[in-house]
């Protein structure tokens, strides 16, 4: 007789084997078809328009639906054209560029900040939550060149009567002269939020923040006052970093202050 070389397989191991080939074949066929799915998504199409960051929301950060209602009070609009912010800067930065005349270029408060930075300084952390950007870190820089300045106008104003002690009580020297003024509470009366809105308003910041408020019909309960002060602080900010912490300093003195009555 012939002897065959076929190797014995028991019933079970037959079992397992044409099972693991299926499973096999039905991971193929998926993988192929999620791979013809996705060379389908993703055919070839014009390119969309890349626009700067601050000009739209990134469409990775976008969400395919709402989840909550809209409020039911007036539609918040913000301000988009650029005429209208190039005018705020003129009125705010005002002659503190002159510093600049001689390095060949304007001096002019829109020419100071580039167009990206120039946005990104009036755009508040409310405005379409935060995704195309917000000014915290350039006001938190541009608060303390301000109280900088603040307390050096504070030390050079005459002092207030009754605020200076007697000589018997303290040691007197021409270089702690106008020291007695600055006190917290001498500096947060200068810079109260409420007179920074007000001057902020007569730059016409207002006019081009970008903000979310809380309730569009109540824009003093929304925080308006916080959201103009704090944006006057980052345009601060933004010249310290962009042109130096001489021109910062000259608008703080002369856009700020001197308005507010310190010299």
């Amino acid at each position: 007789m012939a002897s065959t070389n076929t190797p014995f397989v028991c019933l079970r191991c037959a079992r397992s084997i044409s099972s693991q080939q299926s499973r096999q074949a039905i991971r193929t066929f998926a993988t192929a078809t999620n791979q013809d799915r996705r060379s389908r998504t993703t055919a070839p199409s014009e390119p969309p328009e890349q626009l700067p960051r601050w000009k739209q929301t990134p469409q990775a950060m976008k969400m395919p639906f709402r989840l909550r209602e809209e409020p039911k009070q007036p539609v918040w609009k913000v301000n988009t054209r650029e005429e209208p912010l190039n005018d705020m800067y003129d009125r705010f930065i005002g002659r503190a560029g002159e510093v600049l005349k001689g390095q060949g270029e304007s001096t002019r408060g829109r020419d100071l900040l580039p167009e990206e930075v120039k946005w990104l300084a009036v755009t508040h952390k409310s405005f379409d939550h935060g995704r195309r950007g917000f000014n915290d870190r350039l006001a938190f820089l541009g608060k303390r060149i301000v109280d900088l300045q603040t307390s050096m106008a504070l030390l050079n104003a005459p002092s207030t009567p009754g605020m200076v002690p007697s000589s018997q009580d303290v040691y007197q020297h021409a270089a702690l002269e106008g020291l007695e003024n600055i006190t917290a509470f001498s500096k947060n009366a200068v810079l109260e939020r409420t007179r920074l809105a007000k001057l902020a308003s007569t730059y016409g910041i207002d006019k081009v923040v970008r903000w979310r408020p809380k309730k569009s019909d109540n824009l003093k309960g929304s925080g308006i006052d916080t959201v103009l002060a704090h944006t006057m602080y980052s345009i601060v900010g933004a010249l310290a970093l962009q042109r130096g912490g001489e021109v910062a300093a000259k608008t703080v003195r002369e856009r700020i202050l001197r308005p507010l009555g310190l010299r």
